[in-house]
């Protein structure tokens, strides 16, 4: 399988975080936590929804976007929001990509929203947005479609 990067941008809520961690452990996928975290990683929350997975994850704290960057400077980012209207399933995955989603209660910033790597989740009209481990979990797996497991 392709190794497929989540990057979660300043997380707010320790369940969707243990959630994340954990389907990462069962996919091989790396987790980066970048910026301010609206809980502490020992968080019982955080431990328990991430039950026994954490010696599996590959975890990473980045202070900023901008350091990510610069360790990958070739990586491939692709932002995840409500507010683009290219599909996520018009990405073709390849080694080492980055899912970039944003805090729960308000998205990611415009600068990211704005990329042109900006993609989104259809939903039906009106609905604000899905959870944020459903969505990793969508599209993470599309990942996994696309490149096997």
């Amino acid at each position: 399988m392709t190794k497929i990067n989540i990057v979660l941008y300043e997380p707010e809520i320790p369940q969707n975080t243990g959630n994340i961690a954990r389907l990462c452990a069962c996919t091989g996928a790396s987790l980066y936590l970048v910026g301010k975290l609206g809980f502490s990683l020992s968080d019982k929350y955080t431990k328990r929804a991430g039950l026994d997975y954490w010696e599996s994850v590959d975890l990473h704290k980045v202070d900023s976007m901008d350091e990510l960057y610069k360790m990958f400077p070739d990586g491939t980012f692709y932002y995840l929001t409500t507010k683009a209207d290219k599909l996520y399933t018009d990405i073709v995955f390849k080694e080492n990509d980055f899912i970039v989603f944003g805090p729960e209660t308000r998205g990611l910033p415009d600068k990211y929203v704005k990329d042109q790597n900006a993609r989104t989740i259809p939903m039906k009209a009106g609905q604000r947005s899905l959870n944020l481990s459903n969505s990793v979990a969508i599209v993470t797996y599309e990942a996994i479609r696309q490149n096997g497991i």
